[in-house]
């Protein structure tokens, strides 16, 4: 990773954004925590950076939620387990890499970021970071873009298979094979980035996608 050392207080120096980020965050260890409103003005992290045994947060505009491109990076990053949350203004955009490291904007023109391990500097953004992060609004399931609504008989299969029936009883109640049961569910599981029956039906009840049998 080339690196370009500035006329600057020691713990500055400066990297190219494309690639030298990426390097970072490889070598991150504990937490990695961003604030970013998706420009190149900044320090940002994508779903392919994320490994696990780490926890990571991200703070993003609300104007995410609404932009499609956005919403499903958005989405990408939270299917790969990361907490995401926005707000209505982001006060700026810094990446802080195990609370010792933080990336900010430097020459956008260059495609370079700032590199400080400053321990006043990562302080302040990670207070900035933690004082906006209560009252941003978490990224929940039923934000995420690209979702259809579920066909009845899917809804159905659902409402059956939540109630405890086994694929075998929803197969004969709703007149179909116990290879297409389990391909729907399959699918649906797909749809949801569930790994697991029992998270597709919390994720499911979350979008409302289980129908209630009327009283």
């Amino acid at each position: 990773m080339t690196v370009t050392m500035l006329n600057r207080p020691t713990g500055f120096h400066q990297i190219p954004a494309l690639g030298g980020v990426a390097e970072l965050l490889a070598a991150a260890e504990d937490e990695v925590i961003a604030m970013s409103d998706l420009t190149t003005a900044g320090p940002a992290f994508g779903p392919r950076d994320v490994r696990p045994g780490l926890r990571y947060r991200a703070i993003y505009p609300d104007t995410a939620r609404t932009a499609p491109n956005a919403c499903r990076h958005l989405g990408a990053l939270s299917l790969a387990g990361v907490a995401v949350r926005t707000v209505p203004l982001m006060p700026m955009n810094a990446l802080v890499i195990d609370g010792s490291i933080a990336v900010l904007p430097a020459d956008t023109a260059n495609g370079s970021v700032a590199v400080l391990r400053l321990s006043s500097v990562v302080t302040t953004v990670v207070e900035l970071f933690e004082r906006v992060w209560p009252d941003a609004v978490p990224l929940a399931d039923r934000d995420l873009p690209g979702d259809t609504d579920l066909s009845l008989r899917e809804q159905e299969m659902l409402r059956l298979l939540s109630l405890g029936a086994t694929d075998e009883v929803a197969a004969a109640q709703l007149d179909i094979s116990v290879r297409t049961v389990r391909r729907m569910v399959a699918q649906i599981m797909h749809r949801l980035g569930a790994r697991s029956r029992f998270q597709a039906g919390v994720k499911a009840a979350d979008r409302g996608w289980l129908l209630e049998r009327a009283s």
